[in-house]
């Protein structure tokens, strides 16, 4: 019942999604209102606490969150993000405890160049994403946009790569997973680390 989950809880989740939001904005990632953010509160059922929509992410405070369903549907609160449904997609199909969607130059530049995926090999910072940093290739997949979150949903699930935590969707911008927020943002930080070196180097003739 989402009467387990209680408003401090909600309120906690809210404190530390606006931490990492105004975190992710002083970056650059978050820009206007772009970009939302997840935790997992509850398991049986699946509960997560998530942006609401419309908001300056620089700007959250511990009230602008929304309590959703395993549909991304809003259980308590007022409007969560549009794209609610594929946070709960994510925390169901890969077991994470946290997701981020960020708006990044790099993302959708290399989704542009690399639309079949964006293979990293010999980068001491694959380690951050728990990978060898030799000789060992990691995809990152990049797949289709849709405004169906079902869609994108499916998408998502059918292209996932289990050692990269993370997926560009073309167009858009980036959803990176972790098991709390803290391993969630590191995670984001570390691909998109990878997604800036491999968008500065020459391309292949």
């Amino acid at each position: 019942m989402s009467s387990e989950i209680s408003d401090l809880d909600l309120k906690e989740a809210g404190a530390q999604l606006a931490a990492e939001s105004a975190r992710f904005a002083s970056f650059g990632w978050m820009r206007g209102t772009s970009g939302n953010l997840s935790v997992v509160v509850g398991r049986d059922p699946l509960r997560l606490a998530v942006t609401a929509s419309g908001h300056d992410k620089g700007e959250l405070t511990p009230d602008d969150v929304v309590l959703v369903d395993a549909d991304g549907a809003a259980v308590r609160g007022g409007k969560p993000s549009a794209e609610a449904e594929l946070h709960a997609r994510v925390a169901a199909l890969t077991g994470a405890g946290a997701v981020v969607h960020v708006h990044t130059v790099a993302s959708v530049a290399m989704g542009r160049r690399a639309p079949g995926g964006i293979a990293f090999k010999d980068v001491e910072m694959l380690k951050g994403v728990g990978q060898p940093a030799h000789d060992v290739e990691v995809t990152l997949p990049v797949i289709a946009n849709s405004q169906d979150m079902k869609v994108l949903g499916d998408r998502l699930e059918a292209a996932r790569e289990p050692r990269m935590p993370a997926v560009v969707v073309a167009g858009h911008g980036l959803y990176v997973w972790g098991a709390d927020p803290r391993q969630a943002r590191h995670h984001t930080e570390v691909v998109e680390w990878l997604l800036e070196l491999e968008l500065s180097s020459p391309r292949e003739a």
